[in-house]
């Protein structure tokens, strides 16, 4: 017996890239939705702890990022809303993408100093998380302190929105951010 001889289609070496490369995958995610399950996919492996939550990138663009948090039986607390510590979770990660994505990791060293947490509202549904920068913030918050100082911790302020617009909550994740030749104890 032969058996039939299967043909796989051919991956050029720059789609190979691009699917492996992180800075390219969050840049064709920004346009396409194709990439964005792929960015998805791969932050579920890379980020082990976020896994069960399903969180999503559902929006991302060079300045901004909304994600989802879904209503869950994992992301439940003892009365069937969406936990706090899910919503301070999916505040980090969001907040931590974008900044992230944005500054050269190669460069800069960002770590988690403080979370700190306001609960507006019960969350009965699925629910959002946004987070919105600029490049001059960027520019005064970071680059220019930077020159001068040894780090500098920014207050990034995250809020959640169930589907029908309800208020969940507001976090404010203050990161450390440290030029990788100043950071005594290295990756």
């Amino acid at each position: 017996m032969r058996l039939a001889k299967t043909e796989f289609p051919v991956t050029s070496a720059t789609q190979i890239s691009i699917m492996f490369d992180p800075n390219s995958l969050v840049q064709k995610a920004k346009t396409s939705a194709f990439y964005r399950s792929i960015l998805n996919f791969a932050l579920d492996r890379m980020i082990p702890f976020n896994k069960p939550h399903s969180f999503r990138i559902v929006e991302i663009n060079d300045f901004s990022i909304k994600t989802s948090l879904p209503y869950k039986r994992r992301n439940f607390n003892h009365i069937r809303g969406i936990h706090a510590c899910a919503m301070a979770t999916i505040s980090e990660f969001t907040t931590g993408f974008l900044l992230i994505s944005r500054l050269d990791a190669k460069k800069y060293r960002l770590i988690m100093q403080r979370l700190e947490m306001n609960y507006h509202y019960q969350g009965k549904m699925d629910a959002f998380a946004t987070f919105s920068i600029s490049e001059e913030w960027l520019t005064s918050n970071i680059y220019q302190p930077l020159q001068t100082q040894e780090a500098v911790i920014l207050p990034c302020e995250v809020k959640i929105h169930d589907v029908k617009g309800n208020h969940l909550s507001t976090g404010t994740i203050f990161w450390q951010v440290k030029d990788w030749s100043k950071v005594k104890t290295k990756a």
